[in-house]
């Protein structure tokens, strides 16, 4: 009981999403957050090392139809025949091999109790996100120049997208990465919504741009 004359203290007020590791200090994520980054990481790598086996079979045979080539709106060989597909100067699926690999590495060490420096998750942060630049370029590409989609593509666009958003949602709840007081408990909470949300208006475009082709 406080004296006579003292001014009650209030107690301290307590993070709602649970204690933060001391600044600068490695934190690591739940087995949700781990399994998506293995999935995704896995679901990337197959489809680069897909994709790379029937550039190198056009190569050799420039008569070679891919697997995937269903139709004339989906047609992957007509995907791995264009500019695009090589704007490097190589398949850009031998980009896929060492990136989704690399994911698939930190999935794994993360389900191992891995914990990992701001540092590392920002320098991931930012390979996803340059990861979502050029899957958006590419998407771009596909429906309004080279006029066809390849399925082992939209499955690592759809495997980078939720990547990007998994890992930014656990920077912002970590505070490894600036935000306002209102996005840590949203990120927390709805996190899964915005790459939801992403995914789907890509569906929309994909739907619409070749509305007489699907409805015909």
């Amino acid at each position: 009981m406080p004296t006579p004359g003292t001014i009650p203290q209030q107690a301290p007020a307590t993070d709602p999403l649970g204690p933060l590791p001391p600044g600068g200090a490695p934190f690591g994520a739940g087995r949700g957050t781990a399994w998506l980054i293995v999935l995704t990481g896995a679901a990337g790598l197959l489809a680069s090392w897909v994709i790379t086996l029937d550039e190198f079979e056009l190569l050799r045979n420039p008569n070679f139809v891919p697997g995937c080539s269903l139709n004339p709106v989906i047609s992957c060989g007509n995907v791995m025949k264009s500019a695009q597909a090589s704007v490097f100067g190589f398949p850009n699926p031998m980009l896929g091999l060492v990136a989704y690999g690399i994911v698939g590495c930190a999935g794994m060490s993360l389900l191992g109790g891995g914990r990992f420096g701001r540092w590392y998750w920002l320098t991931l942060n930012a390979g996803a996100l340059a990861g979502v630049g050029f899957v958006s370029w590419l998407q771009f590409e596909s429906l309004y120049r080279i006029d066809a989609l390849c399925l082992w593509c939209c499955l690592a666009w759809v495997a980078t997208i939720a990547l990007f958003w998994r890992v930014t949602a656990l920077n912002v709840v970590n505070r490894a990465l600036p935000a306002p007081s209102w996005a840590r408990p949203l990120f927390a909470e709805f996190g899964w919504v915005v790459p939801v949300l992403h995914i789907g208006v890509i569906g929309m475009l994909i739907l619409t741009r070749w509305w007489d082709f699907w409805t015909g």
